[in-house]
């Protein structure tokens, strides 16, 4: 059995790896002038390099011939993630005092650096501050935020990137050629799509595919053998959203769900699409499509596409984690702030002239929760400075504070929360709403109980239905879908 083809086209010089010359070039020039640092950090997602570079670099510094199975004393690797404790940084330490064997100098290359222990980053501190002459480190991690910056600041970082599309494209486009793969250039380019700027995660896709056939492999194939949605039926889908169809969304996440889609793909096709070209009336659904998680991810797909003003006339029953209350249908996306102002100021459908509400006159409008009703007598609605402050200075916040409804006083800001958990949130994090509101004291009251339009709507259960009646209960004792 021969190589897998990540392994079989890994760089062995600096020179063969591709897309990454602001690195390359770089350590190259170090190599050329002897100037060589005892500390590196490699940053960037996973898949794009980092290790095989610091293997190669690691190499090249001792000048030792890299072959991947070779293995020199002098090179050292250790991953982070089952090394964290600060014995194992201990130990490193007592045989890094040790002379090279071979080489001009030892070499640790540690992968996954941010997994150590605080305990181990300090030790690992005392070796950086004063290293001995013939040690050299080599860091590499995909969560810089997490490597404290004592460390950070005493080594050379350099920042790696995913392949571009056509960098990437180019790459394999050369790997089928020499391997023999047919396949088009819509295929590859769905390969390329797939792997995400990640070579090893897009080599491992080409080689899964290139066994489907021994004729010429079609886009069609690779859809239906990984079993992913037409990027026009993700497309259609955004757009029914952005139009406030969602008859045709269900529809079409239902045809995508009984051709075997997994709902997991759908999301990410949903977030790639929307972040591959962001456009503003989308970006309230990225928000809502990235915080979804298992169970039920088809209940709650279904849920965060139903809340941009529906046809159906149900859109903000959906928006379970928005208080506001009956809109019009159809709102457009330049609408939003308005929508945001009408939810956090308590505003009723009858307070606004001239729209068309979701509920018909012969629906009793929901009652107001008892939080709304203690609102101060003088109260009026927060200011639009408020909001926008708060905004700027807290986006999470801004979120939470989107789901209460919020007015404001001469002597405070009350704030009454949708739910428990938006009040436990709201309660622990009153800086940013204080900043926000020029030091003006802020009240967090009792959190109302769900509209009854929530727990009573009827496309709600027929959503209910469709994922086979499960139910989930809410903290206020109320249940709804999902």
């Amino acid at each position: 059995m021969g190589k897998a083809l990540y392994r079989k086209y890994r760089p062995k010089t600096l020179a063969e790896v591709v897309g990454e010359p602001q690195v390359t070039e770089t350590l190259q020039k170090a190599l050329d002038s002897g100037k060589i640092s005892h500390a590196y950090l490699f940053i960037g997602p996973r898949g794009c390099g980092k290790t095989s570079v610091a293997r190669i670099f690691a190499h090249e510094i001792n000048q030792f011939k890299y072959e991947l199975e070779d293995s020199y004393v002098d090179i050292i690797e250790i991953d982070a993630a089952s090394n964290t404790g600060v014995d194992d940084i201990r130990e490193l330490r007592e045989k890094a005092a040790i002379a090279p064997a071979k080489g001009k100098y030892k070499i640790y290359i540690i992968d996954e650096v941010h997994m150590l222990s605080k305990s181990a980053f300090n030790a690992l501190l005392k070796t950086l501050e004063e290293p001995p002459r013939h040690v050299i480190f080599i860091m590499a991690t995909t969560d810089a935020y997490k490597v404290p910056v004592t460390i950070t600041s005493r080594s050379q970082v350099y920042t790696f990137k995913l392949a571009e599309p056509q960098t990437m494209f180019n790459f394999l486009k050369d790997v089928c050629k020499k391997e023999k793969i047919k396949i088009s250039d819509d295929a590859l380019m769905l390969v390329v799509k797939r792997g995400g700027g990640s070579f090893r995660d897009s080599l491992s896709l080409l080689e899964q595919i290139a066994t489907l056939s021994d004729q010429q492999i079609e886009k069609a194939q690779i859809i239906d053998i990984l079993g992913l949605p037409e990027d026009e039926i993700i497309s259609g889908i955004l757009s029914d959203y952005v139009e406030g169809t969602f008859s045709e969304v269900v529809n079409k996440l239902q045809n995508l769900l009984n051709t075997n889609v997994k709902p997991e793909t759908i999301l990410e096709e949903l977030v790639n699409t929307i972040i591959s070209d962001p456009k503003p009336a989308l970006l309230p659904l990225l928000a809502k499509l990235s915080e979804i998680k298992a169970p039920f991810i088809e209940a709650k797909l279904l849920v965060a596409l139903a809340g941009n003003g529906a046809k159906a006339g149900n859109s903000d029953a959906f928006s379970m984690a928005s208080s506001r209350g009956a809109t019009s249908a159809g709102v457009s996306s330049e609408s939003s702030r308005e929508r945001d102002r009408d939810s956090l100021s308590g505003a009723t459908p009858e307070a606004r002239s001239g729209s068309d509400v979701l509920y018909q006159e012969d629906t009793p409008s929901p009652a107001p929760s008892p939080a709304s009703a203690e609102a101060p007598v003088n109260a009026a609605p927060v200011s639009d400075n408020f909001l926008e402050a708060l905004q700027q200075i807290d986006a999470g916040i801004y979120q939470q504070i989107t789901k209460a409804t919020v007015k404001e006083d001469d002597a405070a800001i009350h704030i009454y929360p949708k739910n428990k958990t938006n009040a436990l949130i709201l309660g622990k994090h009153k800086e940013p709403l204080i900043q926000a509101g020029n030091g003006k004291k802020v009240e967090i009251h009792e959190p109302g109980e769900l509209p009854s339009a929530i727990a009573n709507d009827p496309t709600l259960s027929k959503i209910s239905d469709i994922m086979g009646g499960v139910e989930e209960v809410n903290n206020n004792g109320g249940t709804v879908p999902f």
